[in-house]
C-alpha cells in the first residue's frame, strides 16, 4: 500500500499552464504504475494518463493529448502532471493514483486537488 498527496492545484485562465504533484510514502513507489483521473461533480471519474514504473510508458487520454505530460521521479516519490493550454473543459478535482502494474487495479488513490479554469 501506498499513501499518496496531491498538490498543485488551483485556479488558472484559460491557455495558462499548471503542473501537479504527487507525493507517495513509502519505499516501493519505484514498483507501482501510477495514474491520474479527473472527475467533475455528477460525472464519472475520467482517466487522464499514466506512466509505468519504470517511466518508459506513458498513456494520454485522447482529451487532453497534446496538451498534459505525465512523468516521475523515483527518487523523489513524485509523479506529476504538467497542464498547459488549459481549457474551461479541464475544469475539476484531479487525483492521483497506483496501481500494483498495467494489469492491476488502481487501489491507492489521493485526496485529490481542485483545478478550475476560467474563461
Amino acid at each position: 500500500q501506498v499513501q499518496l498527496v496531491e498538490s498543485g492545484g488551483g485556479l488558472v485562465q484559460a491557455g495558462g499552464s499548471l503542473r501537479l504533484s504527487c507525493a507517495a510514502s513509502g519505499r516501493t513507489f519505484s514498483m507501482y504504475d501510477m495514474g491520474w483521473f479527473r472527475q467533475v461533480p455528477g460525472k464519472e471519474r475520467e482517466f487522464v494518463a499514466s506512466i509505468s514504473w519504470s517511466g518508459g510508458g506513458t498513456r494520454i487520454a485522447g482529451s487532453v493529448k497534446g496538451r498534459f505530460t505525465i512523468s516521475r521521479d523515483n527518487a523523489k516519490n513524485t509523479v506529476y502532471l504538467q497542464m498547459d493550454s488549459l481549457k474551461p473543459e479541464d475544469t475539476a478535482v484531479y487525483y492521483c493514483a497506483a496501481r500494483g502494474g498495467s494489469g492491476a487495479l488502481y487501489k491507492d488513490w489521493g485526496q485529490g486537488t481542485q483545478v478550475t479554469v476560467s474563461s
